[in-house]
């Protein structure tokens, strides 16, 4: 067993653990990057072919780097792979890839163990940047009962159209994700969006008019909706626990392409066919479950959780437990935080307390 030390380890090379290293960097602090993936951006290569970014390329860029593409396109999830990758060699950020992390661990003498399959590195800082959701997606337990003919996939392990079987697609979850997937696939198949309405932004992605009220829409996400006020706290518990609201697809969208749209639930199973709350029974082909992922943290053996399963942390620093941080979680501080336009800043503010955290120790 090979063990190491390292003044602070970033858990992720995701957008988020690059921004962080980055800034560490230029605080002049040691660091050390790992990633369970084989190359930087793997997880953004897996999603599906045509997810595209939310944001123009000149927004997207993380600090230190511009974005090599037109200002008012929409990178591709290849393209942002590409750029993190090309990112982290630009600045040459210590990045080791394959090295999942098992078990993190406060230590008795003060900072962390992450335990690694047969190595382990010990810290006096750690952050945790290993996506917004977390590692899990979430499918409700009663899937299973499902009938075994019935093709079952996760929003994350969902790739084309062609891959879904014949027959009528029941789409679960109503957030941005769910309605771009079901509008793809309702070209193709007939397709029916069920979950919760989670609102959608008033700008087409495709107009021209986007350029002007864009950068209104950004500053809304930046200063407006954010921890420190009442609407942006409001906004948290949405965007946490029920998802964000339509972006690039519209209502009329759906409505214009056939998607059959029910603003109910899924409650469970009958005779192997999903029924919603109201008792009806929706036959399906297959089901694509766009329910999101879970905060699975039980490999943090630290207890800084609350009952929802979310870290207790303002802004990613975890005032119970000295030394540990987290990056880019949902709404850490603003609504901007899950998308690039926010990692940045998020990734500055965490790199400037360690640094602080770091002074005081040694003026102690």
């Amino acid at each position: 067993m090979i063990t190491q030390h390292i003044e602070t380890l970033v858990i992720g090379a995701g957008q988020s653990g690059l921004a962080t290293g980055y800034h560490l960097q230029r605080l002049g602090r040691p660091f050390l990057i790992v990633d369970g993936e084989q190359r930087v951006g793997d997880a953004w290569r897996r999603h599906w072919d045509t997810l595209r970014l939310y944001s123009p390329a000149k927004y997207d860029a993380l600090p230190g780097l511009s974005w090599p593409a037109a200002p008012w396109s929409f990178p591709g999830k290849d393209e942002v792979a590409d750029y993190l990758e090309k990112y982290a060699i630009h600045h040459d950020l210590p990045v080791r890839t394959s090295t999942r992390v098992d078990r993190l661990e406060a230590r008795a003498e003060g900072g962390y163990r992450a335990v690694l399959s047969e190595d382990t590195i010990t810290c006096d800082n750690v952050v945790v940047a290993t996506g917004t959701f977390g590692r899990t997606p979430y499918v409700p337990a009663f899937a299973a009962d499902l009938d075994p003919s019935i093709q079952q996939l996760h929003s994350c392990q969902y790739q084309r159209p062609s891959q879904i079987s014949a027959g009528p697609v029941l789409v679960v979850g109503a957030s941005h994700s769910g309605c771009d997937i079901a509008y793809e696939v309702a070209e193709h198949l007939p397709t029916t969006l069920v979950g919760r309405d989670c609102g959608q932004i008033p700008f087409r992605w495709d107009r021209r008019p986007l350029r002007i009220g864009f950068p209104a829409v950004v500053f809304v996400w930046q200063h407006v909706l954010t921890r420190r006020t009442p609407v942006g706290r409001k906004a948290l518990d949405e965007v946490r626990h029920h998802g964000g609201p339509m972006t690039r697809v519209k209502r009329e969208d759906l409505a214009r392409r056939g998607v059959g749209r029910i603003t109910l639930r899924v409650a469970g199973v009958e005779g192997g066919r999903p029924v919603l709350d109201d008792g009806r029974v929706i036959p399906a082909s297959t089901v694509i479950w766009c329910t999101g992922f879970q905060q699975v943290f039980d490999w943090i053996r630290v207890p800084v959780f609350g009952p929802d399963g979310w870290p207790q942390e303002y802004r990613g620093v975890v005032e119970k437990a000295p030394g540990m941080y987290f990056c880019g979680l949902a709404f850490q501080y603003a609504f901007s935080s899950m998308v690039l336009v926010g990692v940045g800043r998020d990734a500055e503010y965490v790199a400037r307390r360690i640094a602080a955290r770091i002074d005081a120790v040694m003026a102690a």
